[in-house]
């Protein structure tokens, strides 16, 4: 299936909704060694290379090594190098649930600028481009989806039968070998060194807290590479990471920005799972990265929304704030030129099944909800870590409430935004229009949270953001700090709750033993 590019374009009209106006009070390496400049544009590819992992060329490297060995060891294919070229979203989310680690671009290419995606020049620019992957030599193919095996390849590590029956054979030897006989002998690393397992720290710097110093980057997907010798860990909560495989070359490193919590970053260029930031090559005992403000714009970027998010899910637990987290699937959105953020929801399937728009979609429905984002940050003017964490909760707290609420509640609040923008010119309109009690419900939610979640992380006075508009999210700042917590709150907020005063209602049912503070503070707040 072909995605329109008009339909798209139309379509991000509608993350504007319910859409926020802030109001908040490359070269990056770092481990010493020589690295590259990367770029976050098409990866520029090279000559292609010949892969020393394939089981031809370990044979040579092995007989060339152990000449006396020759005929007594079978090299055999332990994986297999291939391409997969998915027609239908369909399709590529069933190669995503079988457990692929894929990639959109070959592996056996010398890689002139390094960069965050790559589409194929033999196929438009609106079709899904081929994805390259590796996978063991017994993987069964699904039917109906077109591939092609590439390479038949001998990984060491995924031969324990063969390394047990020749404990003899040094395999880090005989990798770098093929290395030299394939003409890629740039890459080994100094004879005098072991192939290694790649470990580090990514860690970051947020200027108002810790002190300044660095802290973790958390459950970020870190992807290590040497032609097909392909692997992936994910970081801890403070930034550790440590990948399985040893690796006797240089070895090219990326970010992805799909977390560990389940949450992606990035916009989709025809279904890519999350962003990819490059890092460039690096030795194989691994690198570790420090990202601050004066790092690359967008590396520094994803990086502070990933940890807000992993932070903020990881409170919702009930011993903390006692919320529902956002939909485990979360996709996020970052804009580098735009200030107003939103959290439309649209991948849950918000506005999408939306009778307006269903029969407008029809086919392309199930794929603008696999590709279009629930949440948008407009990061414009967000120039510290404190700025984004601000507009990042704010919107983490209305995917909290839509999780309650659901998406027939979400339209009416979506529809509300969108038609009080266009008649009046003003996000949130002036309240009079229909259905702006979803609005002020919500609005009042997300400003409090936004406020309460960067006080607990910054200290001093808490913020007033929000409280310019019609809605009063100072009615839950008041009743806070009068002892009601944050998780009493949320409960509050179910889908019956479609206005201020529904809000009062059902605050005075659930807690009548706060009856007086919650009358007062409403009273207080009646216009």
């Amino acid at each position: 299936m072909k995605t329109s590019r008009r339909l798209l374009i139309c379509l991000l009209a509608l993350a504007a909704g319910p859409s926020c106006d802030r109001q908040d009070t490359d070269e990056y390496l770092t481990d010493g060694s020589s690295y590259e400049t990367v770029s976050h544009d098409r990866i520029i590819l090279g000559e292609k290379l010949d892969d020393p992992y394939s089981v031809t060329n370990i044979t040579k490297a092995v007989e060339a090594l152990y000449p006396t060995k020759a005929g007594q060891v079978t090299v055999t294919e332990t994986d297999l190098y291939v391409r997969f070229l998915p027609e239908t979203d369909g399709q590529y989310a069933d190669l995503v649930r079988m457990g692929l680690e894929l990639v959109d671009h070959p592996l056996d290419y010398r890689i002139v600028q390094d960069g965050d995606w790559y589409h194929d020049p033999g196929l438009d620019d609106d079709r899904i481009t081929w994805q390259y992957c590796v996978v063991p030599h017994d993987f069964s193919f699904p039917s109906g989806v077109r591939y092609e095996i590439l390479d038949r390849c001998y990984i060491s590590e995924h031969d324990p039968g063969t390394r047990a029956a020749d404990p003899d054979i040094d395999w880090g030897a005989v990798e770098r070998e093929a290395f030299r006989l394939t003409g890629n002998a740039d890459m080994i690393l100094p004879e005098t060194r072991t192939s290694e397992k790649p470990q580090g720290r990514i860690t970051i710097v947020d200027d108002d807290a810790n002190g300044g110093k660095p802290f973790g980057v958390a459950g970020v997907k870190v992807v290590c590479n040497s032609f097909v010798k392909f692997s992936t860990a994910y970081t801890d909560r403070d930034g550790y990471y440590e990948i399985s495989k040893k690796y006797s070359s240089k070895v090219r490193y990326r970010l992805m920005f799909k977390n560990e919590k389940g949450f992606a970053i990035g916009v989709n260029l025809i279904l890519i799972p999350a962003s990819m930031s490059a890092l460039g090559k690096g030795p194989a005992a691994g690198i570790d990265v420090e990202i601050t403000k004066d790092s690359d714009r967008k590396l520094f970027t994803r990086c502070a929304v990933n940890n807000a998010v992993y932070e903020y899910i990881d409170r919702c637990r009930e011993e903390d704030m006692d919320i529902l987290p956002p939909p485990s699937n979360l996709r996020i959105w970052l804009f580098q030129n735009l200030s107003v953020s939103s959290s439309c929801m649209l991948r849950q399937g918000a506005v999408v099944e939306h009778e307006i728009l269903k029969k407008y979609l029809g086919e392309y429905g199930s794929l603008v909800k696999i590709i279009l984002p629930d949440i948008t940050l407009g990061l414009k003017g967000c120039d510290t870590y404190a700025s984004i964490y601000s507009t990042a909760v704010h919107e983490l707290a209305h995917a909290s409430h839509f999780r309650q609420v659901g998406k027939d509640y979400w339209n009416k609040y979506v529809f509300y935004i969108l038609s009080s923008y266009v008649s009046t010119g003003v996000t949130y309109g002036d309240g009079s229009g229909t259905d702006a009690g979803y609005c002020d419900v919500g609005e009042t939610w997300g400003y409090y949270m936004q406020n309460r979640m960067y006080n607990d992380r910054y200290g001093g006075v808490m913020p007033v953001a929000g409280s310019s508009f019609w809605f009063h999210p100072q009615v839950f700042r008041y009743l806070d700090e009068r002892g009601m917590t944050r998780g009493e709150l949320f409960r509050a907020l179910t889908k019956d709750v479609t206005d201020r005063t529904r809000l009062r209602d059902k605050l005075l049912s659930l807690y009548p033993e706060k009856g007086s503070i919650i009358t007062q503070v409403f009273d207080r707040y009646s216009e």
